[in-house]
């Protein structure tokens, strides 16, 4: 999980997931900015903190720039932020744009080992949930377009299509009949 010290870090588009201690930490004074991230809480009762600012007190901490922005929190997780909000200070603490916390699943589905998929079948109620901070125009977000996973990445707005399987089979009997007749045209004209 991340831990910052002394500088500035924006966490954003993240799956995490029965964390331990904590899903984000800090000390000596850093700026966290977590936008657009799903914090799924694990099942103990003494973990559901989304936060822990290590080795400090209330008093000094509470100073420290900690905020949540499109956030969704599941099972019980809470996000404690602090500070005075200074847009300044995340826009240091900003790297590119959030896409919506409902894109966790299509972001994350084919991230872990290789030959080893991940399990998004798994069914994750949100009632229980919270989404924070909507973002209003240019602070973060998208231009309504978060159903566009591909478009998200490639830029294009085209739909995806399948090829049917007799299409498939239907394009390679015509390769195959291609190099066929190449060969045997290649062959023909050597005997000349």
């Amino acid at each position: 999980m991340p831990r910052c010290r002394r500088g500035y870090i924006h966490v954003v588009n993240n799956d995490f997931t029965e964390w331990e201690m904590y899903a984000i930490g800090g000390s000596a004074n850093p700026t966290i900015n977590s936008q657009g991230n799903r914090y799924t809480a694990p099942t103990d009762p003494n973990a559901k903190e989304v936060t822990k600012r290590v080795d400090t007190d209330e008093v000094e901490w509470a100073g420290w720039n900690w905020r949540t922005d499109g956030d969704m929190l599941v099972n019980g997780a809470f996000f404690v932020p602090s500070g005075e909000g200074l847009s300044t200070q995340y826009a240091k603490a900003s790297s590119v744009e959030p896409r919506s916390a409902e894109l966790i699943d299509l972001l994350t589905m084919n991230a872990g080992v290789i030959g080893g998929p991940r399990d998004n079948s798994i069914s994750i109620s949100y009632g229980g949930g919270a989404a924070t901070g909507a973002t209003e125009g240019g602070g973060g977000g998208s231009s309504g377009k978060d159903n566009d996973f591909f478009g998200m990445i490639f830029g294009s707005g085209a739909a995806l299509s399948k090829s049917s399987p007799p299409t498939n089979m239907l394009l390679s009997l015509l390769i195959i009949v291609s190099l066929y007749i190449m060969t045997n045209q290649i062959g023909s004209l050597s005997l000349l």
